[in-house]
This record gives structure tokens, C-alpha cells and sequence, in this order.
């Protein structure tokens, strides 16, 4: 009879829950993954539609803004242009969630405080974006074009106490920012964060330019929205301060004329090509 007992209870302790821990973590991991990757798809068309725009600009054939606002103007003026908007708001959302859950969530030892503050900082980035994706398609009206926003942004920091500082410090950040997004897409950094052996010999070759041009324009185009909020603390006139849309026409105002503005154009395009590539083959 004990031995009956016992029997039975072993089977009853013995009986499965259904639980698997490690199939949950499992799929967690890949719902972040695909998170992740709509993100990078997100920034992928705008990158690309800023480049369109501003080649355009250069050939003298296009009046919209080369900004993130002009390439949410492109895509609305297409066939279902609200719902790709709101594909662009997913997808916006998505990657300030990846974003975030690497600033907050452990993984290895190789994640340094200063990786996972940066993560922060472009997870809040990809929010404020998302928020404004939103309003845009929800009808809140166009919104003010990136050169006004730097322009009031500017404005209401200089009349802070130490707004000069302040603001000549942020211009100095953007500018440092664009010199290490230039030099890493230079120096090739961004292969350790693909998986390069998914990919044949000649894919890994187109991958790895349109890294190279993409990133190297970006950081130009960073590094030259900070010169000018640096020129606006220098001459405490916050209508120096300028957004991407007016950032990029002033490279076709240097010696090198237009011609630059569409070398940096064609850049930004490369790098929507890549933000495509990182969707297919980064390591998330």
C-alpha cells in the first residue's frame, strides 16, 4: 500500500507542467530579433527618400525638403501613402523598443555602459521619431520643417543661463558624432555587426560599400548640423543653426558646387541600401 502511495505520488510530482523556459526565452529573442529588423527597414526608406530628395536639389528639379519631414511628404503623396506612414510608425516604434531593451537587458560582458547609454540615447531618438511619424499620419498637420526646429530648439537654449555653452557643447557633439560614424564606415566597423558568412563573396563586397559610402555621408551630414550650431553659439544668433535640409544645400553653395551635395545625396541613398542589408544580415 505505501509503495502504491508512493508510486502514485511520483507520478504526480513526475507529471509535466507544459512549461518550457527556455522555448519562451527563445521566442522572446526572436520577436526582438524581428523588432529589430523592422527597424532597420524603417530607416532604410527614409534614408533613401532623403537621398532622392536631395538630388533632386542639386539638379535643381526638386522643391521639397531633404529631411526626414520632405521624405514623410514623399511617401504620403504615393497610393496608400497613410498606411505606409503607419507601416513607418510600426516600424519607427520597433526600433526604439530594440533599441531600448539593449541599453537595459544583459548581454555578455562585452556591453559597456557606455554602449548601453548610447542604445538609450537612440531609443528615446527613434521614440521622439516615431511620436512625430504618428502625428504626421494621424493628420496633425505637416509639422515644421528640421531647419525651423534646430532654428527654435537653438533660440530657447540660448536664452537658458549658459545657453551659449550649452548650445556650442551640442554643436560639438554633433560634429564629434559625425567624425566617429565617418571614421568607423571608413575603418569597415560595421562588418563585426553582420553576419558576413551568410553571404557570398560578392554580396559581402556590395554590403560592405554601401557601409563605407553610406556611413562616411552620414557622418558628414552629422558632423556639418554641428559646425552651424557651433557658428550659432559663436555669433549668438540661433538663426545660424540649421537642420538637414538646409545643411545639405549648403554643400552645394562650396567650391565643389551641386556636385558635392549629389556625391553626399547618392551617400545617404547607399546608406538606406545598407540599413536594408542590416535588416537581412545584422546580428540582433
Amino acid at each position: 500500500m505505501t509503495s502504491s502511495h508512493t508510486h502514485r505520488w511520483g507520478r504526480r510530482t513526475a507529471r509535466p507542467t507544459g512549461r518550457h523556459p527556455t522555448r519562451g526565452k527563445s521566442q522572446g529573442k526572436e520577436a526582438l530579433t524581428a523588432t529589430g529588423r523592422a527597424g532597420f527597414v524603417a530607416r532604410g526608406i527614409v534614408y533613401t527618400l532623403i537621398g532622392v530628395l536631395a538630388v533632386q536639389i542639386a539638379l535643381g528639379s526638386g522643391g521639397e525638403q531633404a529631411d526626414r519631414q520632405g521624405a514623410l511628404d514623399q511617401v504620403a503623396a504615393q497610393p496608400f501613402g497613410n498606411v505606409m506612414l503607419w507601416a513607418l510608425v510600426v516600424g519607427f516604434g520597433c526600433m526604439a523598443i530594440w533599441r531600448g531593451a539593449r541599453a537595459l537587458m544583459t548581454n555578455g560582458p562585452q556591453r559597456k555602459a557606455g554602449s548601453r547609454l548610447l542604445d538609450g540615447g537612440r531609443a528615446v531618438f527613434y521614440a521622439s521619431v516615431c511620436w512625430g511619424t504618428a502625428a504626421f499620419a494621424a493628420g496633425s498637420g505637416g509639422g515644421s520643417s528640421g531647419n525651423a526646429t534646430s532654428q527654435d530648439w537653438t533660440a530657447s537654449a540660448l536664452k537658458l543661463p549658459g545657453g551659449r555653452v550649452l548650445v556650442g557643447l551640442a554643436g560639438c557633439v554633433l560634429i564629434g558624432v559625425g567624425v566617429v560614424l565617418g571614421a568607423r564606415a571608413a575603418m569597415r566597423r560595421f562588418l563585426k555587426q553582420l553576419d558576413t558568412a551568410a553571404m557570398s563573396p560578392r554580396t559581402r563586397e556590395v554590403v560592405t560599400g554601401l557601409g563605407m559610402g553610406g556611413g562616411v555621408a552620414r557622418g558628414i551630414v552629422f558632423a556639418g548640423v554641428g559646425v552651424f550650431a557651433l557658428v550659432a553659439a559663436v555669433r549668438f544668433d540661433p538663426h545660424e543653426a540649421k537642420g538637414m535640409d538646409a545643411t545639405l544645400r549648403s554643400f552645394a553653395h562650396t567650391p565643389a558646387g551641386p556636385w558635392l551635395l549629389v556625391a553626399i545625396a547618392v551617400g545617404l541613398i547607399l546608406f538606406g541600401g545598407f540599413s536594408f542589408a542590416s535588416a537581412r544580415w545584422r546580428r540582433l
